[in-house]
This record gives C-alpha cells, structure tokens and sequence, in this order.
C-alpha cells in the first residue's frame, strides 16, 4: 500500500463525539484529483458505476441467502432506485443490498485501486489525466466529476448502526454514524453547477438519466426505478391537465442472450436488432453462442442485409457492444472483430470480464482474444452454411459485403487466405451467374492448369474483351473481375487449390498453339522489322508491339507484361495523389486480320500511312481497355483522313 497521509482519529471531549477528516491515501490522492480537474468526455459513465455497485451489493445478499438459511430472499424487496433533486440539486442512487459497516466504508471508499502498487501510479501519471474514465476501473470516484460533494449512508445487514461517509474530494473524508431504517446503501451527489464547457443540469433531468440508464445498465438484473413526471386531465375538469410522478422500470433486466434459444423467434432476434439501432434492414441472419469453457461469454451477432450508408468512410466504427455481468463497458471494442468481418452488428456478454477493465488492457487481454477468435470462426462457419444453404441469401449479402472479404484477403499480405478464400465469388463466362472458386476448379478440364479472369468495369464489357477470345475458344470459364480490389486480392492468394490464376491479358496464357509458332523464318523477320518500327512510332506509350497468339477476330489489343496489370494501374491513377504508375503495355497485332496487311503495305510504300495507321491503332486499343485517350481531337481528325 502507498503512503497514509495523517489520519485523525474519532476523539471525545466533555462527553461529545467529534469526527476528524481522514486523508486518503497518496496513490488515491493523485488519481482524485487528476479525475476532479481534468476534463472528460465520458462524464456520464458515473451512473454506470453507482448502478453495478449497488447490483453487487444486492447480489452479495442474495449469496449470502443461499447459504444461510435463516434469510429469505424475496426478489421484489431488492432493487435500485435513482431519484433526481432539481431543488436540493442532488441526485440520489438507493439500493436495498447487504450495505457496510463503518470498517467497510473506511476500507472500501478510502483507498482508489486497492493494489497502491507503483505501477498503477507510474500508469496514472503518464496519463496525465486525459480520458481516465476511458483507460482505468474508478468505479465509485467517479461521482466526483460530477458533484462536489458525495455522501453515502449505509446500513450494513445485521447491523442497528448506519454510518455517513462524506467527502468533498481530495482533502479526505468524514465518517459518522446517523439514522437509517433500512438496510442498504443511498449515494447523494450533490451535482456541479453548470460552466462555459460543461452543463451538469443534464444530470437532474429524467429523460438523460433514463437514456443512460437503458445505454449502459439496462441488462443488470434487478429492477432499476425512478419515478417518472406524467400528464393526466384533472380530476373534473376536461381541459386542464396536471403532472404527476409515476414509478416506472426503466431496465429490460432479462437480456435477450441469456434466455433459452428454443424459446426465441426469428421476430424476436429482429426486433431486438431493431431496438438496438444497429440498422433500419432486417439482418439476414443472426448468431446466439453460449459458451463454456477457457471463457464463458454470451454473444448475439447479426450480419446485415445492406451496407450502412458510412461504411467505407472514417466515420464508421466497427466493433461489438462488450457487457461484464449485463453492464455495457463498452460501446464499440473493435478487438472482437476482424476487420473483414466488421460489417458484424451485435454484442458479447462475459462474466470473465472485470466491469472496470480499461481499454489498454481490453487490447491485450487474453481471454478477450480468445473470444475474438471463436467469435471469427463462428462467423466464417455460419457464412459457409449460408451460402450451402441459402444461396440466393449468400449471394444478397456477398453484394453489400463481398468487397470487404476481398480486402480481407488483399491486407495483411494475404494472411488471411485461408480463412475467406472459399467465400469469395465471382461471375462466371459459363455459368453467366456467381460462382465460388471451388465450383470453378471443380468444373476444370483435366488439361487446363490456370484459373483464367478477366478484369474491367462491368460483366458485359469483359464479354467484349478480344483478350478473352483464345481462351473462350478453348472452351476454359473465365471469372469476370468488376472490382477494383479484385485483382489485388487474386495477386496476393496467387493459387488456389494448387491453381494459379492467369490473366487473359497476361503476357503468358499457358497455352500451347502450334500453328501460330509455324511462321516461316522469313515472315518472322519482316514482321520483326514492321513491329521494330511501330514501337518506335510508340516510344514510351508500350513496351512493345508484337504478333498476337490470342486474338482472332479483332485486330488489336494490349497486354501486359510483369506483376502489374492495365486494370491495376487504372485503380492506382483513380487515387489521391496517384504516384502515376504504369503498367508495362503490349501492343499485340492479330497477323490474320486483314488489318495487318494494310499495315504492311503502308510500311514498304507509305511510311506517313503506318505513322497514321499506328496511331489509330494504339488509340483503339486504349478504347478497349477503358483507357483514356491522351489527344481524342487529334484521334477524330486521323480517322477523317482514313475516310478521304
């Protein structure tokens, strides 16, 4: 423990009692007051920690009933009540538990974070007060930061005596007996008066208080009452109306997880996901896990039938409710989801679980990680099984979410392969739907060795590609790449079940054509000279300019040579910033299109023709690709000279 400051004791002179200031100690010291002067964005959590106080202090006594035969629990004599005070400016949180004895209450309200230890101190003080509520279990202290005084009157169980513990903040605290009928425990706050930045009225009013009572505590399992102002008509009068208060349950108390499975309804698991606000769709399918074992949790997960509207921008936060014992700790802890799978709504509840556990430590605690992986594999399985199952299901969520589990792959380097490869798809050249890649490799010809794609902008300007001729004449399926993550995603897999995937614009497409390697010596060097002469014509716009082997009945086309595709470098240029990358780009001529003997012709006759003619040409084949044209008047005007 740390240092004790002075203590006073109780003393008596000429037959009075007088009660003395108690310090508290040095490590509580230093974090009372860095949480009574700093500024916090998350004042209302006090509530949340009064509430699971006295929910303990309640569930002490329910214990201690069942093992003790002499007390009897009745379940309606045990509950918590909040009574704002706008007049006295006090609010007050009541609850019927075991309550404490003047030991307990010296013990339990003098020391913050029982452990004193030094690291705890060190912790504190490189936090410099920022956001302590956020970062470290406080509990009861934090009511300071919003009163200026807080008593508490306790009655312990089998006690005739209550005590009055108060204090005021960091100079210490009183403790002295006074009259209580009831046993249990009411906590006063006398709450702050308002500032420039901050309005503590909020604190007194009913509808805030029942907001945050339902956000954080609305799952404790006792009932949580404040009496509520309603409206009625006078009594004999048919126009003048009165208020009045009216004791109401603000807490659904049962949460939806605990309550047996079998007894749940489709309409249940809906409207609860509605009441939670994770989305204005119906989800299109729900997750309920019980589990037991290394970490007992309970967990309802949805997956949403349309994307939200934020979700590809910095505003939107992925993560799971995280509830200790039914108390909210946590609105958003992205540690429970992976971010593939962060379009996941719903929430984990685990008694494992301290209450006041502080992010830092959520971000490397072992069982948290251990819920967060059963929680991936549950995932995955039920996404298997839906797209088993309930095809028509998968294929509307792989829709909204596709391009996510895509990027999945894409990140990490491809870490995740194995986990999201088998729900992926992609539209097919055969099939003329969505196929998954197992269903492609299945389907493979036994000579076929590659798992050929195509990209661009939609299925049916892929249709279109003359890329795709020699492999769909081949009779080979051809998956249709749209998005712009698609290709990055397949380079970073490379293979699947031992296949490597090709592009249909790829230098290499693997496949053997030994009538287009029987040109003779000779045609293969005049062509080497005309080709020789169009690159030069295209000096910096391709690589090269050679014979095509995949087309047949357009005329030309462009490939690409090495890791990056044209599809690719359109993707990157479409950034901020852009760094203005370029793919290494083929000119491929079709040696068979009558196209090709005019070129030859131009070449030994009409050297300004074939300047033309190239032009045209490459310009064409940018048009193909989707690529833009650098001069499109200068284009216009070469194809009015072809047609004088």
């Amino acid at each position: 423990m740390g240092r004790v400051l002075t203590i006073h004791m109780t003393f008596s002179m000429g037959g009075e009692v007088y009660m003395a200031k108690k310090q508290f100690k040095t490590e509580s010291k230093k974090l009372l007051d860095l949480m009574i002067n700093s500024i916090y964005t998350h004042r209302e959590i006090f509530l949340r920690e009064l509430i699971s106080n006295a929910s303990d202090a309640i569930d002490k006594i329910y214990y201690k009933a069942l093992t003790d035969e002499s007390i009897s629990f009745d379940k309606d004599n045990y509950y918590i009540k909040v009574v704002p005070d706008k007049g006295s400016r006090t609010l007050r949180i009541s609850d019927t538990g075991i309550g404490m004895t003047k030991e307990e209450l010296d013990d339990n309200l003098g020391v913050i974070a029982k452990s004193g230890s030094l690291a705890f101190k060190k912790e504190i003080e490189s936090m410099d007060g920022h956001d302590i509520i956020g970062q470290f279990g406080v509990g009861f202290y934090s009511a300071f930061m919003v009163s200026d005084t807080v008593t508490v009157i306790s009655k312990a169980f089998g006690s005739d005596v209550a005590y009055k513990w108060q204090s005021s903040g960091a100079d210490g605290y009183t403790i002295e007996p006074c009259e209580k009928d009831t046993v249990g425990t009411d906590i006063i706050l006398k709450i702050k008066e308002n500032t420039e930045d901050e309005n503590f009225n909020e604190y007194l009013e009913e509808y805030r208080l029942k907001a945050i009572i339902k956000k954080y505590s609305d799952f404790i399992r006792y009932p949580i009452k404040m009496d509520i102002t309603r409206r009625r008509l006078k009594e004999g009068s048919e126009k003048e109306y009165e208020d009045y208060k009216e004791e109401q349950i603000i807490n659904s108390m049962v949460p939806i997880w605990k309550r047996n499975k079998n007894e749940l309804t489709k309409e249940d698991y809906d409207n609860f996901y509605s009441e939670k606000h994770y989305g204005f769709d119906k989800p299109i399918k729900h997750i309920h896990i019980s589990a037991d074992g290394a970490v007992s949790y309970n967990a309802i997960l949805f997956i949403p039938e349309k994307m939200p509207f934020d979700f590809y921008t910095k505003e939107y936060e992925k993560g799971l409710e995280l509830y200790s014992k039914g108390v909210m700790i946590m609105n958003k802890c992205p540690d429970l989801l992976p971010d593939y799978f962060s379009f996941v709504k719903g929430l984990v509840d685990s008694e494992d679980l301290s209450l006041n556990i502080s992010r830092e430590i959520l971000q490397h605690d072992r069982q948290l990680k251990l819920i967060a992986k059963n929680i991936k594999n549950k995932i995955k399985s039920e996404l298997e099984n839906l797209l088993k199952t309930e095809r028509d299901k998968y294929e509307e969520f792989y829709k909204a979410f596709g391009r996510q589990l895509k990027y999945g792959i894409y990140s990490e380097f491809g870490s995740n392969k194995e986990t999201l490869q088998d729900l992926l798809m992609f539209y097919s050249s055969k099939e003329k739907k969505m196929v998954t890649l197992d269903e492609y490799v299945s389907r493979m010809p036994e000579e076929q060795k590659y798992i050929y794609y195509a990209t661009g902008e939609s299925n049916e300007r892929i249709e279109k590609l003359p890329q795709a001729e020699l492999v769909s004449d081949k009779g080979y399926e051809i998956l249709y790449f749209t998005d712009d993550v698609d290709e990055f995603s397949i380079k970073m897999m490379m293979s699947y079940k031992d296949k490597e995937f090709r592009s249909v614009s790829g230098s290499d497409l693997g496949i053997e054509l030994e009538d287009k390697k029987n040109l003779s010596d000779t045609e293969e060097k005049d062509n080497k000279e005309l080709f020789e002469h169009m690159k030069s014509i295209l000096s910096g716009k391709v690589k090269d300019v050679r014979a095509s082997v995949r087309l047949k009945n357009h005329p030309v086309c462009l490939s690409n040579e090495g890791e990056l595709s044209i599809e690719m470098e359109k993707v990157l240029n479409s950034m901020p910033n852009s760094p203005g990358i370029k793919a290494d780009k083929v000119l491929e001529i079709n040696t068979d299109h009558e196209v090709f003997k005019s070129l030859k012709e131009a070449y030994e006759k009409d050297k300004d023709k074939l300047n033309l003619y190239t032009n045209l040409l490459y310009n064409q084949a940018l048009l193909i690709e989707g690529l833009p044209i650098s001069d499109p008047v200068e284009f216009t005007n070469s194809i009015c000279k072809i047609m004088v």
